[in-house]
């Protein structure tokens, strides 16, 4: 083998300290120290007897913590690199210890909170805007099979190799399709040779589910199922926070409930909950609870056509587009027969209609099925076997990359969701 060596993209040694999070974690802490401790207490402010040292400073840079490293994972997501992102989270991460600061009664600084919320909030943005061009991989494809179809897209750029080399330029990873006929010897020496020089080296299924966040399926060959089962200690933890949140918001949620339901009964005749059989968590069917949107008299197929079907009350127009309608699920999950965050149940006519048609549509009940999934925010609702095949796409994507950063991302595109009403149908 030729001694040729490739240099990967962002591997120098200045660039793999100036890119690192412990670099710009620490160097942002200096400047928020810098413009918030320093300018009250002075130098030496850790010299000093003052209570406010420990809750306000080391909230400010706990919260400092939190937004940046959660910053940073959900961007690592697909379709999740935006900055529309990044005043929420920075408000929640200083917000939460503020609640506990003032629930216990101790004492604090405003100013100190107000210039530290503000500097992680500059600090965020900055990174953010200066980083663009940092965070945007280059691939080089090999030019056979399903890579010649990638194109740039998705915070992506790809260029297709003509020989097998890399002709001085610098790249974050090599992709190509290793099912193709048309590599010969020539080119697995050159992916050889480009692994030997530290660059990774992916197939064109991976890239594919890392840009569009879905997982391919065509053949039971294709899928490897074991990489596929979800974490069970995060199942459990994620268990552990669906009980501890509904049990915390049903009361507040109770009285509001109550109001809806009169005010459907009012409207139109019947029961104010729809209950249906749904296929849930390994495959048994459980009640699932949720508002009633249309008139009890009128008859139809298994699923709603649009959002100007006639069968849907006024009401219901209203709860279905920004999703009211599936509250009464918090019971659900309370009884442990679904989770905030996952796949959505599907009723057992509709699941016998499609395991007809799509391969492996069993696979999904793995998870605990959920109000909002990341189908939802990503495609909206389907109901035909076209789009349903899309669906379960994302579905394996979401049970292959079961995690909290998964679940977080999607509960806050789901609070976009309701805001907007995407997805409704």
């Amino acid at each position: 083998m030729e001694n040729i060596e490739y240099t990967r993209r962002h591997s120098r040694l200045y660039e793999q300290i100036l890119l690192s999070y412990i670099f710009q974690f620490f160097s942002g802490i200096g400047v928020l120290i810098s413009l918030t401790a320093i300018p009250i207490w002075g130098l030496q402010f850790w010299k000093l007897n003052e209570p406010n040292i420990y809750t306000s400073l080391l909230s400010c840079i706990l919260s400092f913590f939190a937004s940046t490293i959660i910053l940073r994972n959900l961007f690592r997501l697909p379709g999740s690199e935006t900055v529309a992102f990044i005043l929420p989270v920075t408000t929640l991460a200083f917000a939460f210890p503020i609640g506990i600061i003032l629930l216990t009664r101790l004492s604090y600084s405003i100013q100190v909170f107000f210039t530290g919320f503000l500097v992680t909030l500059v600090w965020c943005f900055l990174g953010f805007f200066l980083g663009r061009r940092y965070r945007i991989f280059r691939y080089a494809l090999l030019p056979f099979g399903e890579a010649k179809e990638l194109d740039n897209m998705h915070g992506a750029l790809f260029s297709v190799l003509q020989k097998p080399s890399l002709e001085g330029q610098r790249f974050n990873a090599v992709v190509a399709d290793f099912r193709s006929e048309e590599i010969t010897a020539t080119w697995e020496k050159f992916l050889a040779r480009c692994t030997l020089s530290r660059i990774p080296v992916y197939s064109t299924k991976k890239i594919r589910e890392n840009l569009f966040g879905r997982v391919k399926i065509d053949h039971l060959n294709e899928n490897e199922f074991g990489s596929l089962l979800p974490s069970a200690s995060y199942e459990f933890l994620k268990r552990c926070i669906d009980l501890l949140t509904s049990i915390i918001i049903l009361p507040f949620l109770t009285p509001f409930l109550l109001l809806l339901a009169i005010a459907i009964r009012i409207e139109s005749t019947g029961s104010p909950l729809f209950i249906q059989d749904r296929m849930g968590f390994r495959g048994r069917t459980f009640k699932m609870l949720k508002f009633r949107t249309m008139y009890s008299n009128l008859k139809g197929s298994s699923f709603t056509h649009s959002f100007d079907d006639p069968r849907v009350t006024k009401i219901g127009r209203i709860i279905r587009k920004y999703r009211i309608d599936e509250l009464p699920q918090v019971i659900n999950i309370l009884l442990g027969q679904m989770s905030f965050i996952g796949p959505r149940p599907e009723s057992y006519e509709l699941s016998q209609w499609y395991e007809k048609d799509v391969p492996f549509f069993a696979y999904r009940h793995v998870v605990r099925p959920g109000i909002s999934g990341w189908a939802q925010v990503e495609q909206g609702y389907a109901a035909e076997v076209d789009g349903m095949k899309v669906k379960l796409e994302y579905d394996f994507y979401y049970i292959k990359n079961f995690s909290f950063w998964l679940d977080l991302l999607i509960t806050i595109k789901t609070v976009k969701t309701i805001l907007t009403g995407f997805g409704a149908r």
